[in-house]
């Protein structure tokens, strides 16, 4: 009986203990600027993982989740920046957009703040990589929200459907397998030309593979003109597809999503699109099923430079940090993050984050495995199209 009361008082201690350590955890609330809604893509992750470490760690510590279109980021970020109000964390675009940014001092150095958090080596050496490249920085000062091969996703059932038998390694084979599917009444390609970027990656794809890939940081040296005979090449050939009806019938009203459910449900054959697209391949709403979408990377171009194994890569839109609004509390709810945030993703979508992953699934979607297939054959990387202007 005795042991048994002591057995209580003890548990009772530590449950007390544990309240009482939880209860002195900080109080914060920060502020979330995202182009994702909470339900979707990085803002799951986001919110998901944020209610993770209210519930594990800090229960005096929330957010508010704010919501602006990738169109008006930029107009949003300086306008609240000009003002000395930025959001304690919020989405931005890597590269260019950033520097001055950094060069006015209104985003943490991330690299100096993992260090002292004793979790930089969190990070994928690659993504690092990417991110310091694009501004030319020692340190980061951006957190990456993916690191992403692009490329050409297709439907195998409309191929199948059109005779064509195997993926296209050339352009000249991609622009006759158009023709091929234009004849069996299918169209060709899906393009969200609304949001702009999937037809500038079209441009970005073909110079790639006629100049190389540093063409575009060349530009952005002052080495190569934007009116380089390569990529006028590019946009004209974009031009040339629109016209012959590859994106079907007003391809710039089209968004991004349902460009891409499009491909899935087999009113278009081929996408352009990253390795982040796996999450809505790999979900059970996807129509085309399990193994229906394959993959290849950027065909080839007669007389170009670029080879069949480099690939257009990136980290995503990634995320940063008010200088200003730094501090224990928001530095605490960060090395959570950074902690976790690789496992994750690949447990719950199948994607690569940018980070160490330390615990895989023991089952991986078909989309997943390919998408490791082509980081294994990455020689060489591009950034696209805008990351430099």
């Amino acid at each position: 009986m005795i042991r048994k009361g002591f057995a209580l008082l003890l548990a009772l201690c530590l449950v007390l203990s544990f309240t009482v350590a939880l209860a002195e955890q900080p109080t914060k609330k920060i502020t979330i600027l995202s182009i994702w809604a909470e339900d979707n893509d990085n803002g799951i992750v986001m919110t998901k993982l944020t209610d993770k470490y209210i519930a594990e760690v800090n229960p005096n510590f929330s957010y508010e989740y704010e919501l602006v279109s990738a169109d008006n980021l930029r107009q949003k970020i300086a306008t609240m920046a000009a003002s000395n109000d930025l959001p304690d964390v919020f989405v931005y675009e890597s590269g260019t957009p950033l520097i001055p940014m950094i060069e006015d001092g209104y985003v943490l150095d991330i690299t100096k703040a993992l260090t002292d958090l004793g979790v930089y080596d969190k990070l994928d050496a690659g993504a690092v990589a990417i991110l310091s490249n694009l501004t030319g920085t020692p340190d980061i000062y951006d957190l990456p929200l993916g690191l992403n091969v692009e490329g050409f996703w297709y439907n195998k059932a409309l191929f199948a459907q059109a005779g064509i038998e195997a993926a296209p390694a050339t352009y000249d084979e991609m622009l006759a397998d158009c023709e091929k599917l234009m004849a069996a009444g299918i169209q060709p390609f899906a393009v969200g030309g609304a949001d702009k970027w999937p037809a500038t990656r079209l441009i970005n794809a073909y110079v790639m593979r006629k100049l190389g890939v540093d063409a575009l940081a060349k530009c952005a040296a002052g080495e190569l003109s934007y009116v380089n005979d390569g990529i006028v090449e590019g946009a004209q050939l974009l031009q040339d597809m629109c016209n012959k009806g590859y994106f079907g019938e007003g391809p710039t009203t089209v968004d991004y999503n349902t460009a891409a459910n499009m491909l899935m449900s087999g009113k278009a054959a081929m996408l352009y699109n990253g390795s982040w697209f796996t999450q809505n391949l790999a979900s059970t709403d996807n129509p085309a099923g399990e193994d229906g979408i394959g993959f290849f990377n950027i065909p080839t171009v007669a007389g170009g430079v670029g080879t069949a194994t480099e690939y257009s890569m990136n980290c995503g839109n990634i995320l940063c940090l008010s200088a200003a609004k730094y501090d224990d509390a928001t530095a605490d709810w960060l090395k959570y993050m950074v902690s976790n945030i690789g496992d994750f993703a690949i447990q719950n979508s199948g994607t690569l984050k940018g980070y160490k992953i330390d615990k895989y699934p023991e089952t991986l979607s078909n989309y997943t495995k390919m998408v490791a297939a082509e980081f294994a054959k990455v020689t060489a990387a591009s950034t696209w199209f805008e990351a430099t202007m």
